[in-house]
């Protein structure tokens, strides 16, 4: 065995329940884990990568991982720390989030390797096969409703007067099949999860032991909190998806440079898979010049590279250095789209007609009244700081406030406006 994963997991600050006899299963022989995924939206976003590196590090300690994807429970949707009942979701919309989500999960994993493989399977596969009386004679008979009254996000929803619908209230009872399942079929005898899913896990061992009197243990981790007290994975704009259709890598590494120093120093050890003192030497160099934020650029090229690949995390650092940096007009041009949208996402925006600039006379009216007075208040002021050489577009710098607009049109529908060193202005043309 090449670590101890309990250990691993809690130098990482990573456990928050273990149940007993759990780190001695592991220490015993190598195990086989698993951790679930829910396809109920076609890319997992960063609040599923607690769990997924969970797995990463469950490997790399020499151990057996399995994810699995709920293509049976993702048509109810996990009721945890839900206030209300989940859309339900067509089979279609599912079998293409299962999709997906498998490609996503093969960045992390290594299905290949001969020693521990990691395995995917979907509980389709045999809750497809699961007839409802012998599921209710068979199964539910092995848990109580009292038994189920008392898991948390039952408890929680009836205790706030909250509705409960009996496909939830059954969620719990399907997961814990899935446990027992893999223990049969598998030889799987650990499930993981976050902290939310302790009353999920219990389920299932207790299934496994009063079934079929087998032991099975439970390993729940921390859920992601951020120092500030915001939400972990959330901004202004929505989740960070893995996905770079719905989190561009630029966005997606900005998300990580911007993480507080306390976070950072919190993030990278669950994050990555750098070693303890490696971490500690990083997080030392940090302290030494926290100006440099040095650790926050390790945790973003490190996330970025496992999730989009290294072209990628390069275009995104190459990107940045020309939007804010003194790039050319020329290399302004091959910044991608979606990019600069990205980036510019939180600036000031205006948007035009592509009439109303053709029929502009001057770069002052385009910056001042044109654009509704978004980038300069007045005429006086832009024209003021176009003749100081403040002002730029598409980082060519106006001299002239008297000057036809001819500035060629970034992907034939913007124009980037600068204003001093560090105020930056996106106009949209449209029809």
């Amino acid at each position: 065995m090449e670590k101890n994963f309990v250990e691993e997991l809690k130098w990482r600050g990573m456990i928050s329940n273990l149940m007993p006899g759990a780190e001695e299963q592991l220490l015993k022989e190598p195990t086989r884990a698993y951790i679930g995924f829910d396809p109920t939206a076609d890319s997992l976003h960063i609040g599923s990568l607690a769990q997924i590196m969970t797995l990463v590090h469950f490997q790399r300690c020499g151990h057996f991982p399995i994810a699995l994807v709920g293509g049976a429970t993702g048509m109810i949707g996990d009721p945890s720390g839900k206030k209300e009942e989940r859309k339900l979701l067509s089979v279609e919309q599912i079998r293409h989030n299962e999709t997906c989500i498998r490609a996503q999960l093969q960045k992390f994993l290594d299905f290949d390797t001969k020693t521990n493989p990691a395995t995917l399977v979907n509980n389709y596969t045999w809750f497809s096969e699961v007839k409802m009386i012998e599921f209710l004679r068979d199964t539910g008979k092995y848990l109580s409703v009292n038994y189920l009254l008392s898991k948390g996000f039952i408890k929680d929803r009836l205790a706030q007067e909250q509705e409960l619908s009996f496909t939830e209230f059954n969620y719990i009872l399907m997961q814990a099949y899935d446990f027992l399942w893999l223990f049969e079929h598998k030889d799987c005898k650990l499930q993981m999860g976050g902290s939310d899913q302790w009353g999920n896990i219990t389920a299932g061992t207790d299934l496994i032991r009063k079934k079929i009197r087998g032991d099975a243990f439970g390993i729940t981790c921390n859920l992601i909190t951020k120092a500030d007290g915001t939400k972990f994975g959330k901004t202004e704009q929505g989740n960070i998806w893995l996905d770079p259709a719905k989190t561009s890598p630029y966005r997606f590494y900005q998300y990580w440079l911007n993480t507080s120093d306390e976070d950072a120093a919190n993030f990278i050890k669950i994050f990555t898979t750098k070693e303890k003192e490696e971490i500690t030497e990083r997080i030392a160099e940090h302290k030494a010049s926290p100006h440099e934020r040095k650790l926050q650029l390790e945790l973003a090229r490190d996330i970025t590279i496992r999730v989009h690949g290294e072209q990628e995390l390069n275009k995104a650092i190459r990107a940045s250095e020309i939007l804010f940096g003194n790039a050319s007009a020329e290399d302004l041009e091959s910044v991608d789209e979606q990019t600069l949208v990205s980036a510019m996402d939180g600036v000031p925006q205006a948007s035009i007609s592509k009439s109303a600039l053709r029929d502009c006379t001057n770069y002052t009216d385009l910056l001042s009244e044109v654009t509704d007075k978004v980038i300069f208040p007045s005429k006086g002021e832009a024209r003021k700081m176009i003749q100081g050489g403040g002002v730029s577009v598409n980082k060519q710098k106006l001299s002239d406030p008297t000057a036809k607009p001819e500035v060629k049109l970034l992907h034939g529908k913007y124009l980037l406006a600068q204003k001093g060193k560090k105020n930056y202005f996106l106009i949209r043309v449209e029809e």
